[in-house]
């Protein structure tokens, strides 16, 4: 374990079925098999899972990373700031959302100080951040701020070893054509090569047509003609990346579901949200794509409507801690 990369567990937030995911996986022994874990977020939520589950696992407050000792159980960063008889659960508010934005300043701070390679959280509420002052869109934004960065990110949706990069995403469906630009297709484009190769591999990536049947040659529309198909034609000339397309978007996950591709570049959110999400929502996390550090979570929310229950299952929590694992792992590679 000491060779394991020392990776943050941050609880989510409190209000909803984050400390029980985190919680349930430390009772299962989950992480040890994938990195060094360091729970960040207030030690009495960590243990309300626990009680939450009816389990107990040894753990014990730090106050910084060099007190780590995971022979003697799961280290807690207390961050103090969140008291289990304060919380109401099941719905969205300011106490908690300051509670997320506070996890996530410490997750960065850690990062940037070398101390963990990156971090995986339980689901946060954007709701309650921006009560809390979030002024950015998601929290993706906000990582993008805090590390300066200057290249694509987005979030990536991700099944199994199938991700997902959008050109569009949290537009309205009547301003998806107009933002279909060489520019904004170009950085999606870059985005699916910089996340698949965080895994350690060269991605193989497919473009998806935004019209029906691929646009018919300009007939049933002409993004496919005057954007989609110059600007992958560019790119691959640039680049070498292994960039094809566009495809038909009706038929593209099905040669993609079967292993064909590693990275498929959507158009609008929901091309391949719906895909993925109907083939195997409890398989679907979210990784921050192109940040400077493995950062990763479920795919679903905050499950207001199943906190308190212990009912919430950890399908997607483990496959965010498996792909954290993986990423960290390749960064060192790769260093």
């Amino acid at each position: 374990m000491s060779e394991l990369p020392v990776v943050g567990v941050l609880l989510g937030n409190s209000a909803g079925v984050g400390p029980e995911l985190v919680a349930k996986l430390a009772v299962k022994n989950f992480y040890a098999d994938y990195f060094r874990p360091v729970i960040i977020g207030d030690v009495r939520m960590f243990e309300h899972g626990l009680k939450v589950i009816g389990g107990d696992v040894p753990h014990y407050v730090i106050s910084d990373l060099s007190e780590c000792d995971w022979t003697r159980g799961y280290p807690v960063l207390d961050l103090k700031d969140q008291d289990p008889e304060k919380v109401v659960y099941g719905e969205a508010n300011e106490y908690c959302g300051a509670s997320d934005l506070l996890q996530l300043d410490t997750a960065i701070d850690l990062c940037k100080a070398g101390k963990i390679e990156g971090f995986v959280f339980g689901p946060f509420h954007k709701g309650a951040m921006k009560m809390a002052g979030l002024h950015d869109e998601s929290e993706h934004t906000y990582l993008a701020h805090a590390f300066n960065l200057t290249t694509p990110f987005c979030e990536v949706n991700m099944m199994d070893d199938l991700m997902t990069v959008r050109t569009t995403s949290h537009i309205p469906i009547s301003e998806v054509s107009a933002n279909i630009t060489e520019q904004n297709l170009r950085e999606a484009i870059e985005l699916a090569e910089i996340t698949g190769e965080s895994f350690g591999h060269k991605p193989r990536i497919a473009v998806a047509a935004l019209n029906p049947h691929c646009g018919e040659f300009g007939l049933c529309g002409r993004e496919e003609v005057d954007v989609i198909q110059p600007t992958i034609e560019k790119v691959v000339k640039e680049t070498g990346w292994n960039v094809t397309g566009p495809y038909s978007a009706d038929t593209l996950f099905i040669s993609a579901l079967a292993g064909d591709f590693d990275v498929v570049v959507t158009m609008y959110h929901d091309q391949g949200q719906i895909a993925l999400k109907l083939v195997g929502f409890q398989r679907c996390i979210t990784v921050a794509g192109g940040q400077p550090y493995p950062i990763a979570t479920c795919a679903h929310g905050t499950a207001f409507d199943k906190v308190g229950k212990g009912t919430a299952t950890t399908d997607s929590f483990e496959r965010a801690v498996k792909a954290v694992s993986r990423m960290a792992l390749a960064k060192r590679a790769k260093a």
